[in-house]
């Protein structure tokens, strides 16, 4: 009896910290909606990078592609439920990170502070947030780099590259106190980092033995699949952004659907005028890119502000892809292109487009159109040189433990058969 009242008396203070059951759980419809769009985050962003990314891999890469999505997917959801979360979403301190209140999940509370929503349900949501843009960063090095480096990096990179820059921008950190930043749904937090990394890490690397290969569109199918997942992945992202069931939810929605839209035209449209045919894989690329630029001003922005920055982010991407190819960078599935491109240009135009007289939601009293012009430049700045500087210190570091690429003889093979054990 004395060994289990001690036992007790022990354990009681750790199912104390875990979470209050007896709380009271907020506002249940906002709670099911968050939850709701978390889930479907995950059911469509996961699939959708990985048969987005994998579609337009090289023969002998497909299988590669998939395997490092799924393991990248799972090292990060750790990697965040033990320390990233709190260096993201902890309690602020000097700004720069969160304090380590949050530890492993520890210590939630029952409502994330202003939210309706518990914060548990909070967690889970930015958790996906974080592994649906780490595994978008693989695709710069499709089919030559080497699945232990490719896993350690992106797992630190998660926590000391990502969850910082969260923090700034969504977790009460400097970047948005400060300059007054606005970045509604990841064109800086996400896409930028993300992009940033992918072109860094993929000059590290070097050009693939296959660079100079025509491109085999086999497969365009599947890329304009995974497209379409990720379409329903960015709305719940976009909408799931809100943290409540309610009209700026829906505002946020149509304004992702609209975005979309215009890429996808706009891209078919710049095809056209090319004289090209409308491939699957033009639609696709299109669409993804017209999701990423409104990211960042889908609740500010009107309808066809929403449209004009999807158009524009379509045609930036179009020409940055062109360009980074002619300078011989090997960005093979046009991560920096299709997602940090975008999502610059919308983080940037956002400041024009939230004007009053282009149907936006207008500034806060203490901006201006100048003034928040300079705060989305400055966040921008700041979030690619951070990835960037951070991205080459990780990559060097992991090559220590791992070689960034794998042998000639591997790459020739394709990493299918020759690291998967994939005929």
């Amino acid at each position: 009896m004395m060994s289990s009242a001690i036992l007790m008396v022990a354990v009681t203070p750790m199912v104390s910290q875990a979470q209050d059951l007896s709380a009271a759980p907020g506002e249940s419809g906002d709670t099911a909606w968050l939850l709701a769009a978390t889930v479907f985050l995950l059911l469509a962003g996961l699939p959708g990078v990985a048969l987005f990314q994998a579609g337009r891999a090289r023969t002998g890469a497909f299988v590669a592609t998939m395997v490092q999505t799924a393991t990248i997917a799972a090292a990060v959801s750790l990697a965040w439920v033990l320390v990233g979360y709190t260096l993201a979403f902890g309690t602020v301190t000097a700004g720069w990170l969160g304090s380590g209140n949050a530890w492993m999940l520890i210590q939630l509370s029952d409502l994330r502070d202003g939210l309706t929503v518990p914060e548990s349900a909070f967690a889970f949501f930015q958790i996906a947030c974080a592994i649906v843009c780490t595994a978008l960063i693989p695709g710069a090095w499709s089919g030559r780099a080497r699945f232990g480096w490719v896993i350690l990096f992106t797992t630190l990179w998660s926590l000391i590259v990502l969850a910082p820059v969260v923090h700034w921008l969504w977790g009460g950190g400097w970047l948005a106190a400060a300059s007054g930043t606005i970045d509604f749904a990841g064109g800086m937090a996400l896409e930028v980092s993300a992009g940033t990394a992918a072109l860094v890490t993929a000059i590290l690397m070097g050009r693939g033995l296959d660079f100079d290969d025509p491109r085999n569109l086999r497969l365009s199918p599947i890329t304009l699949a995974g497209a379409f997942l990720l379409w329903l992945g960015w709305l719940a992202l976009c909408g799931g952004s809100i943290f409540a069931a309610n009209d700026d939810a829906a505002a946020a929605l149509v304004a992702t659907h609209a975005a979309g839209c215009a890429g996808m035209l706009t891209r078919l449209l710049i095809d056209r005028l090319r004289r090209q045919p409308p491939h699957a894989e033009s639609a696709a690329l299109g669409l993804v890119a017209g999701l990423a630029a409104i990211a960042p001003a889908a609740l500010t922005v009107s309808l066809g502000g929403a449209a004009a920055i999807g158009a524009i982010g379509a045609a930036l991407a179009v020409g940055s892809a062109a360009l980074i190819r002619r300078i011989g960078i090997d960005d093979r599935l046009s991560v920096f292109s299709l997602f940090a491109v975008p999502g610059a240009a919308g983080s940037v135009l956002v400041a024009i487009f939230m004007a009053p007289a282009l149907g936006g939601t207008g500034y806060d009293d203490t901006m201006n159109p100048v003034a928040q012009l300079v705060a989305q430049v400055i966040g921008v700045a700041v979030v690619m040189t951070w990835s960037a500087i951070g991205s080459t210190i990780i990559a060097l570091a992991a090559s220590l433990a791992f070689p960034m690429r794998v042998s000639e003889s591997s790459e020739e093979a394709g990493l299918d058969a020759a690291i998967h054990g994939e005929a």
